[in-house]
């Protein structure tokens, strides 16, 4: 194994494990807010796996809308609907 394959497993690891822990966290969190930015660690991890399998135009189109637009219009619609926890 080369240098490269070795960094690419370890940063590819850990991409994986911050996707399973930032998604186990966004459906368990009883704040909204929190499930909120929770969600954007997830997409910001998963534009991460992109661009290490190299479709660096998918990670950059998933940054630009999901975490761009929609997980802010996400918060922006629970602070003004004043979002309560799930009980």
């Amino acid at each position: 194994m080369s240098d490269s394959t070795i960094i690419f497993t370890i940063l590819f690891l850990i991409f994986a494990i911050l996707l399973i822990v930032t998604a186990i966290k966004a459906i368990q969190d009883k704040n909204i807010v929190h499930s909120a930015t929770w969600l954007m660690f997830f997409l910001f991890s998963m534009a991460g796996v992109f661009l290490l399998l190299g479709s660096s135009l998918v990670a950059s189109i998933e940054l630009l809308v999901y975490v761009g637009a929609i997980v802010t219009l996400l918060v922006f619609t629970l602070m003004l609907t004043g979002g309560k926890e799930f009980e």
